[in-house]
């Protein structure tokens, strides 16, 4: 009988009952509840002062907290701790040490001190840093944010305290994604409190950019997944025939949920229950098999940390519901793939939604003018959204089946749009539908929701909030995250600057933001498209206004060390252009192996698989044959066409292998830059060319002999 928190599982089942999520909700948490319950007041003062960021904790001030965190970890069946971090990998990253070690008579003693929870040591060496540091050079910091709250990692004897974490190289050179976030998270936060002030709010404590990223995936029957390399060991299917019932019908789309996928869920949305995180919806998916998270808003280097959290539970969960969980962009060809969508916004100190359109005059004109310091920021750095989202899976998955083109676009909605013209224009009417009064007689009215989603725009303003589409399923948040936080806090700073030329001349802080909001509009057109973004029309137009500055993926990497946005994250101090030499080599390289691993794995599966499926189907055809020779069968009957057609796809396939493994090891010695562009302009469209001669190869082939599960069975959960 399982327990889990004291609470018998199988039990509960026997009952029908479980815990409310109520009861369980953060429990698992060292939040502000069990800070105040566990510590003296002036230190619970003193650290929420440091979470502020206000001030640092003290020595003393930290024993304390480390002595009450290890005492309430230990309670809830701890038995370790570590500094949980994001390295470059996109990955977490945790060291786990032992709470309980021998004392000088042999017998237990419980330690976790101060310094423990302030800094760790984790090795640096093997972490990549693109050559910043040699093997031999093994030292590297972990520190604690304190902004993130520590929670506890069940397992099944015990669980482990996580301390959420920077992570610093021996010279201070971040090696992770969390410093560069918290950067641009402070960027945002000042530059945002000014521009309020401005409007004479003078009471806001702080001002938070909040984000929900929809979390979008697929499950498979683990034991028939397992069958297929492609997908044990790249996430995805690097062969494989279109099914002939696919997701044309949407079928899918919104259906009941499975009862066996539903009983995964709720296991997932418990267990993150316990550390403080909702998940406000779940539900089907377009393509089949494919299904979506949603959380609820918070504040965004905690969502950062969150989603990390979501994905390992979702891995850990799925293994024990017997199911294969694919993160991957694209698993499935001539399928929708699997994106990050990022919702963000930014909220007050006093709970107000500072993107959220009102009746009230002067909460709208802030609406209106942080709302166009986004789209100004957009216009001049949109290199920037491009560039963290280029991934190899995402190279698959941009510009089709409801995911985003790769050239960045702001959508507004036609009333918005509409409205911001009439506002250039100095037009006192709106020709729209109202729903509510912008309160000043030179502005219209307008809906919040007025006009439809567009689908095909990678950044759109979704009524109280943008949403930014672009990102893939497997990526950690925090580097678009940053981008976003970056390029609007470069915004705020500019529309404030503006502001401040014109109030100091003596203008009313209105009129001022008002003229501002039209000038920064106007010089942020190229940005804005409201219509279809798939269209070949719309490429050229983009090209036009240049927005276009990549053709691919390794092109799109190298827009994160364009001058301009070196120079921006540098002025804004969110990172120093060596920090962001070493992402963009970092992701170059890793795009290359990814792409290196797939052209491997899809050689083995020629190989070890589908040739020999061939040569057996050529053979079982030819007994065929020979059963009815003298029947007077015609020369071109169509079995007889069928072995020359297999004949022929199994010599191209053999020349195309040869071809592949030429290219791989005449590759593999290039630089790496040089190398990402031969595998875009030689390996992967000699992939898709294989892939679709394997596909064709697979539909001629019978059941019984083709080596790996097809598409048909893959995308077939059992009950």
């Amino acid at each position: 009988m399982k327990m889990r928190d004291g609470f018998s599982t199988d039990l509960a089942k026997s009952e029908g009952k479980y815990p409310r999520v109520r009861d369980i909700f953060g429990s698992l948490v060292f939040d502000k509840r069990a800070m105040r319950e566990h510590l003296p007041k002036k230190v619970f003062e003193n650290l929420e002062e440091s979470m502020a960021g206000r001030k640092q904790l003290d020595a003393s001030d930290a024993d304390i907290v480390a002595m009450a965190m290890r005492d309430w970890a230990i309670s809830k069946g701890a038995t370790h701790w570590a500094h949980w971090f994001h390295p470059l990998t996109e990955t977490a990253a945790e060291k786990h040490m032992a709470f309980t070690i021998p004392f000088e008579d042999g017998a237990p003693l419980e330690i976790f001190r101060g310094s423990d929870l302030m800094q760790g040591e984790p090795d640096a060496s093997s972490f990549p840093s693109a050559g910043r540091r040699s093997t031999f050079e093994a030292r590297g910091y972990s520190a604690w944010d304190t902004s993130s709250t520590a929670f506890i990692v069940k397992s099944a004897k015990g669980g482990t305290l996580c301390i959420p974490s920077v992570f610093l190289s021996y010279d201070g050179t971040p090696l992770d994604l969390k410093t560069g976030l918290l950067r641009s998270l402070d960027v945002i936060e000042s530059h945002s409190m000014k521009l309020l002030r401005l409007f004479g709010q003078r009471g806001i404590r702080y001002v938070r950019l909040t984000v929900g990223a929809e979390q979008e995936f697929f499950l498979l029957d683990r034991p028939r997944a397992q069958q297929r390399p492609d997908i044990r060991f790249c996430g995805r299917t690097i062969l494989g025939a279109q099914p002939a019932k696919d997701q044309r019908l949407d079928h899918h789309y919104f259906g009941a949920i499975q009862t066996r996928v539903l009983s995964y869920m709720e296991d997932v949305e418990r267990d993150l229950a316990e550390i403080g995180m909702s998940l406000a919806t779940r539900h089907n998916e377009v393509a089949r098999c494919q299904f979506e998270f949603a959380p609820l808003y918070s504040e965004a280097n905690i969502a950062c940390d969150q989603n990390q959290v979501l994905m390992e539970t979702m891995r850990k969960r799925a293994r024990e519901h017997e199911f294969r969980l694919l993160f991957h962009e694209k698993p499935f060809d001539h399928m929708n793939g699997s994106g990050k969508h990022l919702n963000f916004s930014l909220m007050d100190s006093e709970g107000r939604n500072l993107l959220k359109p009102s009746t009230n005059q002067r909460k709208n004109i802030v609406f209106l003018t942080f709302l166009a310091s986004f789209v100004y920021g957009a216009s001049r750095h949109f290199t920037l959204l491009h560039a963290v989202n280029a991934t190899a899976g995402n190279m698959y998955r941009l510009g089709g089946h409801e995911a985003p083109p790769a050239i960045i676009s702001v959508y507004l909605g036609e009333a918005l749009t509409s409205m911001l013209k009439e506002i250039e224009h100095g037009a006192a009417e709106f020709k729209g539908k109202p729903a509510f009064d912008l309160g000043l007689a030179k502005l219209a009215q307008i809906k919040a929701y007025d006009s439809d989603r567009n689908r095909t725009s990678p950044v759109a303003f979704t009524g109280d909030k943008f949403e930014f589409r672009a990102p893939g399923a497997s990526q950690a948040l925090a580097l678009p995250v940053t981008a976003v936080a970056s390029i609007w806090g470069w915004g705020i700073k500019r529309v404030t600057e503006m502001m401040e030329s014109k109030t100091e001349a003596g203008a009313d802080p209105l009129d001022a933001a008002l003229e501002v909001i039209v000038e920064v509009i106007g010089l942020s057109r190229d940005i804005l498209f409201e219509g279809d973004a798939y269209t070949e029309e719309w490429r050229k137009e983009a090209e036009k206004r240049g927005l276009i500055r990549s053709n691919t993926t390794p092109e799109a990497i190298d827009l994160l060390t364009e001058d301009s946005t070196l120079d921006m994250l540098e002025e804004l101090g969110v990172y120093k252009r060596s920090e962001m030499e070493t992402i963009h080599e970092i992701r170059m390289e890793s795009f290359c192996t990814a792409v290196e691993v797939e052209a491997a794995l899809m050689y083995d599966m020629l190989y070890e698989g589908v040739l020999p499926a061939i040569s057996k189907q050529i053979i079982l055809e030819r007994d065929s044959m020979s059963a009815i020779e003298g029947l007077g069968i015609e020369d071109d009957a169509p079995w007889k066409n069928l072995i020359k057609t297999l004949g022929e796809a199994k010599t191209e396939l053999l020349k195309d292998a040869a071809t592949l493994s030429e290219t791989k090891s005449r590759l593999a010695d290039m630089p790496t830059r040089e190398r990402a562009d031969a595998i875009v302009e030689e390996v992967v469209p000699l992939m898709r060319n294989i892939r679709a001669k394997c596909d064709e190869a697979e539909l001629l082939i019978s059941a019984d002999i083709w080596p790996y599960p097809i598409y048909r069975n893959l995308l077939s959960l059992s009950m």
